[in-house]
């Protein structure tokens, strides 16, 4: 029997034939209904506004979600979490959530294992995406670029900033492979006891980081009815010259 359900609006009909429908018995329904109509409001973003530079733009966005300068404005829950869409050869496309640890005068760089599914598509089509989204003050950021692995010492020297139970856990996961119940443990535990309590853990080979160098960036503002404020960075993949810089439509 079919159910629907409306999320932050008007219940959906329910069938009325007095059997219990999948949502009463605990079950998801098979359909949902999304009828939300969220109203944002943010200070208008305009172009005088902005930075010449989307790097800079960015990392004052960034900073103002990390550290507001006025006691009204929230804080954003962890706004260095971005996802990250990356393709195969064929064009098929995945994503997820990784964290931003660094943007540098080239790039945005996250750390993973050079192994993983990610990492494997990266390096067959050296192209990615980003996305930031800021529910909490109605903002978004979107990057695309082209990808480089950042050097070796610059890997080592983020991977002796973690904790030691992440470094740990570098060197135990097998990253996107198909594992058993209670595999990854037992190998953290055999690694924990390798390493000891008080050993330095070098950085894996199969571990590092990963730099967008962006050739676009979108940086995205909420309004009212859906009008909100867009503005487009473009410039040539590899060059360093000045940024285009456009309004959208929203």
């Amino acid at each position: 029997m079919s159910s629907v359900q409306h999320l932050y609006g008007t219940p959906a009909p329910q069938p009325s034939n007095g059997s219990k429908n999948s949502t009463e018995s605990g079950d998801a329904p098979e359909k949902l209904h999304l009828t939300s109509h969220n109203q944002y409001k943010t200070p208008r973003l305009l172009r005088e506004d902005l930075n010449p530079n989307p790097l800079i733009q960015f990392n004052k966005w960034l900073s103002s979600a990390l550290n507001p300068k006025d006691n009204e404005s929230p804080i954003v829950i962890e706004p260095e979490a971005m996802t990250i869409s990356t393709t195969t050869k064929k064009g098929i496309p995945s994503s997820r959530i990784v964290l931003l640890k660094t943007v540098d005068e080239k790039g945005f760089i996250f750390f993973t294992n050079y192994n993983s599914r990610k990492s494997k598509e990266l390096i067959e089509n050296p192209y990615a995406s980003l996305a930031f989204y800021w529910r909490e003050i109605s903002k978004s950021v979107r990057v695309i670029g082209n990808v480089e692995k950042i050097t070796r010492k610059e890997s080592e020297e983020y991977f002796q900033s973690r904790p030691r139970g992440s470094q740990i856990g570098a060197w135990s996961s097998p990253q996107s492979t198909i594992v058993k119940e209670g595999q990854v443990q037992s190998i953290v535990d055999e690694k924990a006891k390798e390493f000891g309590e008080n050993e330095k853990i070098d950085c894996p080979d199969f571990w590092g980081g990963w730099r967008i160098v962006p050739f676009e960036i979108e940086f995205w503002s909420g309004q009212p009815s859906r009008l909100h404020d867009r503005f487009r960075y473009t410039r040539e993949e590899g060059s360093s010259g000045d940024w285009e810089i456009n309004r959208l439509a929203p």
